[in-house]
């Protein structure tokens, strides 16, 4: 095969889909991204159940087009008190800097939807058209179940390995993840060898072996890069980073005011503020996390639990050095429009 097969034409008029951006992405960005002709997305893995639940509500009053859900597949944390206390006293010196003591504790803050039937319940009761996963993969039986109730499913992956297990699990779709994308890097097993594909070699690889339909995500911000995904092979592209600035999504104003400066054009994919690999701006919390080559970030997402605590004291203080200011590699292209104005201009660019 040289092109992937189609999505759905029920699901999205135009081939563009808002990545999950847990923490940024709103009901307001899902349905006006949906509205506008593409596919608008919900990160859920980061929400309560209730919050979940409450955020896929408020987009379907928003919006009559589909949407998408995503949740997080990870394997729960093992952990390592001593390693903890290690990597508690190598930021210790940031935490006096913002006039707190260090975290008494520390706790897994996100649970995995793997092992979470509540939640698993919750998108069979409210049926989103569309389900995709993160970090991993669920049960057979649960993707099955969701494709019983109408579901289609999408799956992120960053290897033809990790996409030949997505098919075989029976998901509807590949996202095929770039070393260049924002974010949480999608990989299965953080501690595995990480080739680093770019999104164009990954997504020609996965064109020519797999006959699902493939999904490029990954440096792409404009109509120009959405062409070339497609001239890939791809059957859509999923853009994160490019919606950040949108008035419509959750970014605070230190944000904002990062991708908008000289800042943006230094990304690094790093796993010390999280726990796994991710690509954001950097900072001071970057800089001196990675100072610590004796030992290794703790596992997800207990680390993030020390980082958002520290950036939770920062910020009081106006501080956002130590802030997760997740982007892509094509950060500096990123432009401040509404997001239907958006969607329009990637529509038209990809015309030019």
């Amino acid at each position: 095969m040289s092109n992937s097969t189609p999505l759905p034409a029920r699901l999205l008029i135009h081939p563009i889909i808002q990545a999950l951006m847990a923490g940024v992405a709103t009901p307001a960005l899902a349905a006006a991204v949906s509205n506008a002709g593409g596919l608008g997305s919900l990160g859920i893995g980061a929400s309560s159940l209730p919050e979940a639940r409450q955020m896929i509500e408020q987009t379907r009053a928003l919006t009559a087009r589909p949407f998408n859900v995503n949740v997080l597949c990870h394997q729960p944390a093992l952990r390592d008190a001593k390693r903890e206390t290690a990597w508690l006293e190598h930021l210790k010196p940031l935490f006096l800097e913002c006039g707190v003591d260090l975290p008494a504790s520390l706790d897994e803050i996100y649970r995995s939807f793997i092992d979470n039937d509540e939640a698993f319940e919750m998108l069979l009761e409210t049926r989103p058209a569309v389900v995709s996963f993160h970090f991993g993969l669920p049960a057979a039986e649960w993707i099955d179940a969701l494709r019983d109730a109408g579901i289609y499913t999408l799956a992120t992956a960053t290897s033809l390995e990790e996409a030949g297990q997505i098919q075989e699990r029976g998901i509807d779709a590949i996202v095929a993840q770039g070393i260049e994308a924002g974010g949480h890097r999608g990989i299965f097993d953080p501690d595995s060898v990480d080739e680093q594909l770019s999104t164009s070699v990954l997504v020609r690889l996965l064109a020519r072996n797999f006959d699902l339909p493939i999904i490029a995500a990954g440096g792409i911000m404009d109509g120009q890069g959405i062409s070339a995904a497609l001239k890939l092979g791809a059957a859509a592209a999923q853009l994160g980073t490019a919606f950040i600035l949108c008035p419509e999504s959750a970014a605070n104003q230190g944000y904002r005011t990062d991708l908008k400066s000289e800042r943006a054009a230094v990304t690094r994919l790093t796993s010390t503020l999280s726990g796994r690999p991710a690509r954001g701006i950097r900072n001071r919390f970057i800089d001196h996390a990675e100072l610590a080559t004796a030992i290794k970030p703790i596992a997800y997402p207990v680390a993030y639990d020390a980082a958002k605590q520290l950036n939770a004291a920062a910020a009081k203080l106006g501080n956002h050095e130590f802030a997760a200011h997740w982007a892509g590699q094509g950060a500096p292209m990123a432009r401040e429009l509404p997001a239907a104005q958006l969607v329009a201009t990637l529509v038209r660019e990809m015309s030019v």
